[in-house]
């Protein structure tokens, strides 16, 4: 007796089975790739959790220090050091502030990254010397401002390591070409001929490679007489 005919439902596809295997080792890849993604996170938390840790644990061991010094002024050294450990800590939480969104409000991100980096300012130094935030507000996407948080923060720490006097950092369009955002100090310029590219240091190297992720244009201005010093970015 003759098999009956299978019907049309019951016949296998060749086209979908030959394709089963590449489908399921995609399945495997992504199952992977997730899970590499999810590890990476949870270790990157833990690393940043006990960076966090560690820096109090050294903010309470100069307070504690300056607390039981007889020495006044090796004190009020101690103290500030522990202020400004305190400081690195709030920046550091600032910038990962980010994690996970998708866009920033920057001007008032900036507010808050030079309230923190005013703190570093050492009272009494330098009656003139301040922190100011001028210009527009504009939202960015997480993946421009991230790179940007890191470029100003990178460039403040200069500016309060070698300038004098005011520091301004500003944010403004550029008339229909995109954005530009600026660190200037008072003080003496930079050296005529700088080249950030030739430059050793990591600060610099960290600046321009930033600034190549985000497609913008580093630029140095010495003022009319190099009185002081700008770092600008443009960028779209």
């Amino acid at each position: 007796m003759a098999n009956a005919p299978r019907r049309a439902s019951e016949t296998p596809s060749a086209e979908f089975c030959s394709g089963c295997p590449e489908r399921a080792r995609d399945a495997r890849l992504l199952r992977e790739r997730d899970g590499v993604i999810h590890r990476q996170e949870i270790f990157d938390q833990e690393v940043n959790h006990r960076l966090l840790n560690s820096l109090q644990m050294v903010v309470s061991l100069l307070s504690l220090q300056s607390r039981t010094e007889s020495n006044a002024e090796a004190a009020s050294h101690l103290s500030a050091a522990a202020n400004r450990v305190a400081t690195i800590a709030h920046l550091h939480r600032l910038l990962h502030s980010m994690d996970g969104r998708q866009s920033v409000a920057f001007k008032q991100f900036l507010n808050e990254l030079c309230a923190e980096y005013s703190k570093m300012l050492v009272p009494g130094e330098n009656p003139d010397r301040d922190i100011v935030v001028e210009g527009t507000d504009v939202e960015l996407p997480t993946a421009v401002g991230m790179p940007l948080a890191l470029i100003v923060s990178e460039l403040l720490t200069n500016a309060i390591k070698h300038g004098k006097g005011r520091i301004a950092v500003k944010l403004e369009g550029r008339y229909g070409k995109g954005l530009a955002i600026s660190v200037c100090n008072d003080g003496p310029a930079l050296p005529e001929g700088f080249d950030p590219a030739a430059s050793e240091g990591l600060g610099m190297k960290l600046v321009l490679s930033l600034v190549e992720q985000i497609g913008g244009e580093l630029r140095i201005d010495r003022g009319n007489n190099n009185d002081r010093t700008r770092f600008s970015v443009l960028f779209r």
